[in-house]
């Protein structure tokens, strides 16, 4: 099922939670917008690139340091063999750097995870709607990006990285209305709000200060400990409008896609809720955009074709990005 319902008519069904896509593309779907990735809409999107530019995505693996929102630092040890050396990785946590959130990294707090999952199938003996899911098929498509960070610095409104700069609808509409481009079903929306930049030129200070913050992997903590960080606004507006516009997945080079603090326990508060729980769209976070940005902002194209392949864990709840943009 390519054609869904717009937003206004979600749910299909009113055993099904208010405003979402549960059951759109079947009782046991588990890549929710990605089902939007069909072939003939990726053969279109190969078709954007024109000049055999590539760009990774993918920001280092122990960036940033230390470790934000509860991950651990990164642990390499190089093993000299007879023949060569190997790699060995400890304390690895794939969404500590560049990442993919899985559905089932997000979960509701009334309604519980994408297409009513259980976090027991994760874990189950024949696991189901795990990262394995997206990694399975392949993610390739179109992508658009978003330079929020280039367009308000033009208008004397550039983006700090250490506030709570929440990039609301009307903003976003104009950026695309002024980078000439539009969304499409089977959309990547990239966003660039320079947060990677900032975060490079900090103190030693800000970066420990932000290590502190709250912890993402715990539930005692004090929400109004998050940190702040900018992104998109929490809106249901704006869940709307990226559900209408058959984007698949959101990435952004901020820690959260989203504008922080966020309020976890409020169902209105995190927007994680909305697109990934209740929508089942894709979340990508701290994806590094620096080169694709600087080259878009030098041509004037901001589409081109994109392809990630996350790691093929069954049960995962992350992956690292692993995410190539061409032009």
């Amino acid at each position: 099922m390519t054609e869904v319902p717009v937003y206004r008519e979600l749910p299909i069904s009113p055993e099904h939670p208010p405003r979402s896509s549960w059951g759109v593309w079947g009782a046991d779907d588990e890549i929710g917008a990605m089902n939007l990735l069909t072939p003939e809409r990726t053969l279109a999107a190969s078709r954007l690139v024109r000049r055999g530019a590539t760009f990774s995505l993918n920001w280092e693996l122990d960036q940033p340091d230390p470790p934000i929102l509860g991950r651990g630092a990164l642990q390499h040890t190089v093993i000299d063999g007879p023949s060569g050396p190997d790699d060995r990785y400890d304390a690895f946590y794939p969404q500590a750097s560049s990442q993919w959130d899985a559905l089932a990294h997000v979960r509701h707090p009334r309604y519980g995870s994408y297409n009513g999952w259980p976090t027991s199938a994760l874990t189950a003996e024949h696991s189901r709607f795990g990262i394995d899911a997206w990694a399975r098929r392949g993610l390739a498509g179109r992508f658009v990006l978003v330079d929020a960070a280039g367009y308000l610095a033009e208008r004397g409104d550039p983006i700090d990285g250490g506030t709570s700069r929440a990039i609301s609808l009307a903003e976003l509409r104009a950026m695309l209305d002024a980078q000439g481009v539009a969304l499409t079903p089977g959309t990547f929306l990239l966003l660039d709000v320079g947060w990677i930049d900032w975060y490079l030129a900090s103190d030693d200070a800000t970066r420990r200060r932000l290590a502190a913050g709250a912890d993402f992997s715990t539930t005692d903590h004090d929400l109004e400990h998050f940190f702040p960080a900018p992104g998109l606004s929490r809106a249901e507006e704006m869940a709307e409008f990226l559900w209408d516009s058959g984007v698949v997945a959101v990435a952004a080079d901020c820690p959260a896609v989203e504008a922080m603090p966020m309020q976890r326990d409020d169902s209105d508060g995190f927007l994680h809720y909305r697109l990934a729980a209740l929508l089942g769209i894709g979340i990508g976070e701290m994806w590094d955009l620096r080169a694709l940005a600087a080259d878009c902002r030098a041509d004037g194209v901001y589409e081109g074709f994109l392809a990630s392949a996350p790691l093929n864990k069954r049960g995962g709840t992350g992956s690292p990005a692993n995410a190539l943009a061409f032009k």
